[in-house]
């Protein structure tokens, strides 16, 4: 079951657009990735590391599942959620994915993809209740585990990491999954249609728990 599959809150980068923009279409060097990056890190932490439960964790990723992320957005096929900047020269100002992803060329969004994939995910360090956490595993190993492998650790299934983002974004995106907001693939909503309430708070706690 790919939750993540198009995720993200808000994910992949709402500061990662302007950055994008700024630089047109044309191949990023070094130096711009530098820039892009530290616009990218002022939503979502130093190097991609997230500190706010509202905002995914987007280092070690990988790169296919972060650009293929940033072209949904372009296409505005997930709900642009309005977000401020946390730190850096913009911060306090608010956006969104969409509007900040309109003018992205593939060639930069590749590129930082490239540059988030090689940093290192951080697991949230946030509370979870052990009994719906052990429920959690059982609901994981049963529906999701072929398109999450590992726990939902592993970058390689190109479909995010689950395990050890924040509970916060992540019940967001059953939500919007759960109401129409968010499309997802067809194997996805059949085992998405399988799932009580309780066995999504289940699953949440359990990656949650993986710290």
């Amino acid at each position: 079951m790919t939750i993540t599959q198009l995720i993200g809150k808000t994910t992949v980068v709402l500061a990662c657009g302007a950055a994008f923009a700024m630089f047109g279409a044309s191949s990023a060097s070094a130096a711009d990735i530098a820039k892009i990056a530290a616009e990218c890190d002022s939503c979502h932490g130093k190097d991609g590391a997230s500190t706010e439960s509202s905002v995914p964790t987007i280092a070690g990723m990988s790169a296919t599942y972060l650009s293929d992320s940033m072209k949904i957005y372009k296409k505005k096929e997930r709900p642009c959620v309005e977000a401020k900047h946390l730190t850096g020269d913009k911060k306090g100002k608010k956006s969104d994915m969409c509007k900040e992803a309109a003018d992205l060329s593939d060639a930069d969004a590749k590129a930082i993809a490239k540059y988030y994939a090689g940093k290192k995910f951080v697991r949230a360090k946030q509370p979870f209740d052990a009994a719906k956490a052990k429920r959690g595993k059982s609901v994981h190993d049963s529906e999701c585990i072929k398109c999450h492998e590992k726990g939902g650790s592993s970058p390689d299934d190109d479909a995010g990491i689950l395990a050890g983002q924040w509970m916060s974004y992540m019940r967001d995106q059953f939500v919007a999954y759960r109401n129409g907001k968010r499309p997802q693939e067809e194997k996805m909503k059949v085992k998405m249609d399988k799932l009580s309430k309780d066995d999504e708070e289940a699953l949440l706690h359990f990656y949650a728990s993986q710290q």
